[in-house]
C-alpha cells in the first residue's frame, strides 16, 4: 500500500496498517463495500465460512479495569468462566471503554494495534482454518492472516475460551 492510499483511509485502519507494516505482515487491511461491523456481515462480505472470522470481543477486569480482548473464532461464543479463570474476574465493557482502551469502535476492534495494550487470548479453535480474517480498525476494514499470525502479532495465549460446541440431540461436540 503507498502513502496516498494509506492517507485515504480512517485513522484506525491507518494506524493497524502501520502496524501490520512494521510486523512485516504480509497482508494490507482492505476496505469492504459493505459494513463488516458483526463476523456474519464480515463473512458474507469476503465470501467465507463465519468461522474464518477472527471476531474481536473486549471485556474489563474487574480487580484492575484493565481491557481484555479474546480474539474468537466467529462461530463461536466467548465463555466468561473460561476466559475469568485465565486472566481474572471479567465483565462486559460498554462501547465508551473500548473506545477509550483500544482507539477502536464496537464492530471494527481489530486484535493488534491498541492505544492500551490488552490482556489478550486466543482462541484455539481458529486453528481450525488456514486463513482467517480480521478486523482492521473500522466497521468497513479487515485484514487476511493465518492462525500462527495472529500468534506473533499478539504474543498472547492460546486456550479453550469458548462455549461448548452442541450438535444434533444437545450433545457436546
Amino acid at each position: 500500500m503507498c502513502g496516498a492510499q494509506l492517507h485515504a483511509l480512517p485513522e484506525g485502519v491507518q494506524r493497524v496498517s502501520r502496524a501490520l507494516q512494521d510486523a512485516g505482515h504480509p497482508h494490507a487491511p482492505v476496505m469492504l463495500d459493505g459494513a463488516a461491523r458483526t463476523a456474519q456481515e464480515a463473512a458474507d462480505g469476503l465470501g467465507v465460512q463465519l468461522g474464518q472470522i477472527a471476531k474481536s470481543v473486549i471485556f474489563k477486569r474487574k480487580d484492575d479495569g484493565v481491557a481484555v480482548l479474546v480474539v474468537t473464532s466467529g462461530d463461536r461464543r466467548v465463555d466468561e468462566k473460561k476466559v475469568s479463570a485465565l486472566v481474572g474476574k471479567i465483565g462486559r465493557a460498554d462501547a465508551e471503554f473500548v473506545k477509550a482502551q483500544t482507539g477502536f469502535s464496537i464492530g471494527g476492534v481489530s486484535p493488534v494495534a491498541h492505544l492500551n495494550t490488552p490482556v489478550t487470548v486466543l482462541d484455539q479453535d481458529l486453528w481450525r482454518f488456514a486463513d482467517i480474517w480480521a478486523a482492521a480498525g473500522h466497521p468497513h476494514g479487515v485484514f487476511q492472516l493465518q492462525p500462527d499470525d495472529l500468534k506473533r502479532l499478539t504474543n498472547a495465549p492460546v486456550a479453550d475460551v469458548v462455549q461448548a460446541v452442541m450438535v444434533s440431540h444437545g450433545e457436546p461436540a
